[in-house]
């Protein structure tokens, strides 16, 4: 330590201060909570009319599960060998070089998880104006020429705010509402999907939605047309981009890795409960829908809310309730999960000199404040600019890369540091992380040739940070 620098020694200081806290329920709880936001009840509309049959409808959710199991259990080694802030983050640095890392965070900064957080409050503002009305996204506001802002866009700023303060207040009470939250969205999704087998399934819908088993069409809710060529591997891409979104963010337990208790142990455990805690209830979901509503109810519904129709089918009238506020209470556990976790990033990066050296700092909570403000700031900016969604859509492309690189880490480090401690290994080593690799290579291979609009942008984004990486490097040195 060098006593002459002060911002090394804040550093070395505050990485001292972390207060391992979390047990193996919260961190079960926030892998499960960052996972289930809105997605699963939205997504199988899409998936439905690239697919256009019950069989491929669940195998591309099979297929999402599989390989989110796959790269979690595959963590649990790198999770096991860094078991400190920053995830993601600190593998891609230890295991290739900062740029590789810095490349990370600076998207995941960018638009990543605060796209994320924006997103998720957007949606938890559309599902609370099912019950009052007056917090709609068609209320504006203000109108200042192209400048609106609606009553949807302030809910969702005023919950982000709301979620941020509770978490500069420490983290038992960030893991306190994600534990509560959490447990009863699973709990109510596990409801849902059983009052939807027992009062609603019907044996002809099932038998009719089966009659095309496996084939594999473009459905556009009326009729069904056959892909050309290697079309359809464009269609499983495509349809995969939803799915991935929705089963997405279970990482985010790695960055809290300095908070948790025992983490050698508990974070590569979590991670494997909770993935398959959440890959078994959308499954199971995705059945339910195809024992409820008929494929064209599916790939039809009214902005593509499935599960809103569903529910309707199972409760009746009072169905668009029920799930608007287990939606709520959905959105409101996730985005809490994204806020908790996202902040620890950006430390680890200014504890590096690779961000704002103010955010390298934790407050007298034992949280980094500083960094969960300026994520706050962000996400609301990107909630005031309508394009958090786009946004979504382009990095889904470099969200896989990194995934991809994070989990050939595993290999390259193996080789180069051998003698690091490793309390777990990868589970399946090197067969199942080799399948995740090469199986989400072919997506994104596929994504770059069929679906250029999802990749080229996302790039982009992904290289506008390497003058970044050197402007703070610059000022580093």
């Amino acid at each position: 330590m060098n006593p002459e620098n002060p911002v090394a020694l804040s550093s070395e200081q505050s990485s001292s201060t972390f207060k391992r806290s979390l047990g193996l329920l919260d961190a079960t709880m926030i892998v499960a909570g960052s996972m289930i936001g809105s997605g699963i009840f939205i997504v199988s509309a899409d998936i439905t009319r690239n697919v256009g049959s019950a069989g491929w409808l669940l195998v591309i959710w099979l297929i999402t599960g599989l390989l989110t199991l796959t790269a979690a259990v595959s963590y649990g080694e790198l999770s096991a060998m860094f078991p400190k802030a920053g995830g993601q983050y600190i593998y891609l640095k230890e295991a290739f070089n900062p740029l590789v890392g810095f490349l990370y965070g600076w998207s995941f900064f960018a638009v990543i998880q605060t796209g994320s957080i924006a997103a998720v409050g957007v949606a938890f503002s559309k599902f609370s104006a099912y019950i009052f009305p007056f917090l709609s996204e068609k209320n504006i506001l203000l109108n200042v020429g192209l400048f609106k802002i609606s009553a949807a866009q302030l809910t969702s700023i005023l919950m982000v705010s709301f979620l941020t303060y509770i978490n500069t207040r420490g983290v038992k009470e960030g893991k306190t509402i994600q534990t509560v939250l959490t447990l009863i969205k699973i709990i109510a999704l596990f409801g849902l999907i059983i009052f939807g087998f027992t009062l609603a399934a019907k044996k002809e819908i099932w038998e009719a939605n089966w009659k095309t088993g496996f084939s594999f069409f473009q459905f556009d809710g009326i009729s069904s047309f056959p892909y050309s060529n290697m079309a359809f591997m464009g269609a499983i891409a495509a349809s995969m981009v939803g799915s991935l979104f929705s089963s997405d963010s279970w990482n985010n337990v790695t960055f809290i890795a300095g908070e948790i208790k025992r983490p050698e142990r508990n974070i590569g455990l979590s991670l494997f409960l909770g993935t398959l805690i959440v890959t078994a209830t959308y499954f199971l979901c995705n059945v339910m829908y195809l024992s409820v509503l008929s494929l064209q109810e599916i790939a039809t519904a009214e902005n593509d809310r499935v599960g809103m129709v569903a529910s309707q089918h199972i409760f009746g009238e009072i169905g668009t309730i029920v799930i608007a506020v287990f939606l709520m209470i959905s959105t409101f556990g996730c985005d809490n999960g994204l806020i908790l976790s996202g902040a620890r990033v950006y430390y680890s990066m200014a504890k590096d000199g690779l961000f704002f050296k103010q955010v390298a700092q934790l407050n007298k909570n034992g949280v980094p404040e500083k960094a969960l403000w300026i994520q706050c700031f962000w996400a609301s900016i990107l909630c005031l600019s309508g394009r958090y969604g786009e946004l979504l859509d382009y990095v889904i492309f470099a969200v896989l890369i990194f995934y991809i690189l994070t989990i050939i880490g595993i290999f390259r480090l193996r080789i180069t540091r051998p003698d690091l401690p490793r309390p777990y290994k990868a589970f399946g080593y090197p067969i199942l992380p080799l399948i995740y690799i090469v199986s989400a290579s072919i997506i994104c291979i596929s994504l770059l040739i069929y679906k250029p609009s999802y990749t080229l942008p996302g790039l982009i984004i992904v290289l506008l940070g390497i003058p970044a990486y050197y402007l703070f490097l610059g000022k580093k040195k």
